[in-house]
């Protein structure tokens, strides 16, 4: 298989990551890849595509067991209303396929936000860039390739 951008830009950066394949489920979410691969569901960080109200888009990262307070994003930004982009919208600013997103070689650059407790973490496990392709890396590598800026975003 082909890499995607993701696995390239993180061996551009020269990120050590291991590669975890599973059977994707549609409407699975994280809690049918955590199953499938035997981790905690709260180390498999989300990667979702959001835009306020002037369709400015930025990424979201969560941790799987959580989900985003749309409403501390908004105040965060200083913005009115911020909401997930619809599937269609997500993949013209990510270039992944809903399901495969990943906040490693998006198309389009844009802020990244992430729930600060997940810098407590030693490692995650994140999107690769396909559907059914989760990468195991350190939480300090993932903080030093796109830089996210940490903040209280749990539901």
């Amino acid at each position: 298989m082909a890499k995607t951008a993701a696995i390239r830009m993180l061996e551009e950066h020269k990120c050590p990551f291991e590669v975890h394949e599973y059977k994707y489920v549609e409407k699975g979410g994280t809690r049918a890849s955590s199953e499938a691969l035997g981790v905690p569901e709260h180390e498999v960080i989300k990667t979702l595509i959001f835009e306020d109200e002037n369709k400015k888009p930025m990424v979201v990262l969560m941790h799987g067991d959580m989900s985003v307070s749309t409403k501390a994003l908004a105040r965060h930004r200083k913005v009115k209303s911020i909401a997930p982009c619809t599937p269609a919208a997500a993949q013209k600013h990510s270039g992944y396929q809903v399901g495969g997103t990943s906040p490693f070689g998006t198309r389009t650059a844009m802020p990244i936000y992430m729930q600060e407790s997940i810098a407590a973490l030693d490692s995650i496990y994140i999107n690769g860039g396909r559907r059914g392709y989760l990468v195991k890396i350190k939480v300090s590598d993932l903080i030093a390739i796109v830089k996210p800026e940490l903040v209280e975003l749990a539901a």
